[in-house]
Parts: C-alpha cells; sequence; structure tokens
C-alpha cells in the first residue's frame, strides 16, 4: 500500500523532526516549499502568495500535514509581520484546499496545523477543544481563519484533524531555547507574575502524536496537542534552572517591560493558557513525556 506523505513547512522545526520519523517508520516523505533546492527529500514547488501549486504535488500525496506559517516569535508584530503571520497560514490552507477540490487525486487525509493561541489568555481556567476562542486577539484570529481554511477540506469528505499545538520543547529552535538562555547565563527570571500558565508539549511526542493521527483513522477533528500537565511560568523556569544546575537570581521580569522590549508579540509569554490533554488521552496516546522535569532533562541532561 502506498504511504507517500506531503508535508508543507516541512523544514520547520516541527516538520524537519517529522520528516525523520516518518521515513524512520517507512513512509514516502516530500515537502511543499517555496524554494527547489536539492536535498534528501524530493521538493514540489507552491507559493501560496501568488496561488500557485505543482498539481504533480497533490497527485503525489496520500497523506498531507500542513504545518506552514510564518514564525509568531520573529520580530515585533508590525502590521506587516501580522499580515504574514495571518495569509501565511490561511492563503497556504486554502490553496490546498482548492487544490483537493478538484478531484483526481488519492488523498486519504490532512492533518492540519493549528496552536492553542485561539483560546487567548484565560487565566487559570482549564480549556478543552469545546472552549469558545478569544475575541479581540490578534493569534485566537489567526488560528481561527487556519482552522476554518482546514474545514473546507473536511467539507470535501476528506478525513481532516486539526491539532491544537502547544508551545513545543526542542533545543532546536522555538521558546526553549530563549528561555534557557538567560538562565544559563545566570540571568533567568519568571515572566510578569510567573502565574501564567504554559501548555507545553515535547518535539517528540508531538511528532508521534501527529504520526498516530495520520495512520488511525478514528482520529477526526480538533484535538489539543498539549503534554497532559501544564505549568506556570514560574514552575516552568525554576524546572528548567533546576535541570540546568543554574540558580535563579533575579526577581521577576515585569510585564511593563516586556510590553516595552516586544510589543504585542508580549502576548505570547504573558498570556495563560491552561490547556486540557484528556481528548488526545482518551484517544489512546500515550505521552513518552508527560512530566516537564523528564521533558526538559531529555534535552539538557545531555550537555552535561
Amino acid at each position: 500500500m502506498s504511504r507517500k506523505v506531503l508535508i508543507t513547512g516541512g523544514t520547520g522545526l516541527i516538520g524537519s523532526r517529522l520528516s525523520e520519523l516518518l521515513i524512520d517508520a517507512g513512509y514516502e516523505v516530500a515537502l511543499l516549499s517555496r524554494h527547489s533546492e536539492a536535498g534528501r527529500v524530493r521538493r514540489f514547488r507552491w507559493d501560496p502568495e501568488k496561488g500557485q501549486l505543482d498539481p504533480a504535488a497533490i497527485a503525489y500525496a496520500d497523506y498531507i500535514i500542513n504545518l506552514a506559517g510564518s514564525s509568531v516569535s520573529d520580530g515585533k508584530w508590525t502590521d506587516e509581520r501580522k499580515r504574514d503571520i495571518m495569509d501565511s497560514r490561511r492563503k497556504g490552507t486554502n490553496l490546498l484546499a482548492e487544490a483537493l477540490g478538484r478531484g483526481d487525486h488519492h488523498v486519504r487525509a490532512l492533518i492540519s496545523a493549528s496552536a492553542i493561541g485561539i483560546y487567548g489568555d484565560t487565566g487559570s481556567q482549564l480549556l478543552h477543544e469545546e472552549t469558545p476562542p478569544a475575541q479581540h486577539d490578534f493569534l485566537a484570529d489567526v488560528t481561527q481563519e487556519w482552522e476554518q481554511a482546514a474545514r473546507h477540506v473536511a467539507a470535501l469528505g476528506i478525513r481532516t484533524v486539526i491539532p491544537r499545538i502547544g508551545i513545543v520543547l526542542s533545543t532546536e529552535g522555538g521558546a526553549l531555547p530563549q528561555i534557557a538562555r538567560p538562565i544559563k547565563l545566570l540571568a533567568g527570571a519568571p515572566l510578569g507574575s510567573g502565574r501564567q500558565f504554559m501548555s507545553w508539549i515535547h518535539i517528540d511526542d508531538l511528532c508521534r502524536l501527529l504520526l498516530q493521527m495520520l495512520e488511525e483513522p478514528q482520529w477526526e477533528g480538533v484535538y489539543n496537542a498539549v503534554a497532559p500537565n501544564p505549568v506556570t511560568n514560574q514552575e516552568f523556569t525554576e524546572t528548567l534552572a533546576a535541570v540546568m544546575h543554574r540558580p535563579l537570581v533575579l526577581p521577576k521580569v515585569p510585564a511593563f517591560g516586556l510590553k516595552l522590549v516586544l510589543g504585542e508579540m508580549s502576548e505570547i509569554v504573558l498570556a495563560s493558557q491552561r490547556v486540557s490533554a484528556d481528548k488526545v488521552l482518551r484517544q489512546g496516546f500515550t505521552f513518552e513525556y508527560p512530566h516537564l522535569g523528564a521533558a526538559l532533562e531529555s534535552f539538557y541532561t545531555k550537555e552535561e
């Protein structure tokens, strides 16, 4: 049986690790990319901005994993950056939906990424997949548009899974190296009140989860892709400092200071999101790293 997976955003943090995992599991992998440089993985061209997509890409795929989207944490949120963050997700996913709508393919499932940013800043409330999206919140607006585009594919009768991804832990990129850097330099401190909840997931658990979503037909609809034990920012900072054998010597970094430096982007680190993993657990997924301490040790004890 043919097992060909087409990945958008395949050179990013999640896509790179996921490609390795899929190839190890016996899948053929190709990337949908704006650049066609040679690598060990086949590439098809697309340009969501211009509405261009190589038709051979859709014809190739048995499964599509849609991870494409501009990073929300690279640089201040100027109007231009915000437009790029929104368009890179909405236009890319809509382009896939249009291509799939033409028929003449054998795509069995689409896994289209989303993010827990859809819930906004919700304090200590436990958030489930049914929790309504936040209002008047940029990241919530982005994720709603992203999910809506993926639902166009579901409407075609193609099995569609929408994982709402939390803070992905990896030393290769994302939030963790940025949080660890000041701790390494003995300048680590909780951010804002430190009471805001962080819902995280180890990169390997996330990639295993995406693989299970791809392989098992009972996965359909929206799932929170987070580990079962969210922690406050203070707990996260203290656990990371302990794992790295560094003291925390500074007081908390005040929220107003972060807003001054980061502008609206400070929402990423100041918003509180306590997200439930119950639905993923009920569906039969087993986390290798359900607790933060072991997840962080998997990265930092290797460096000792």
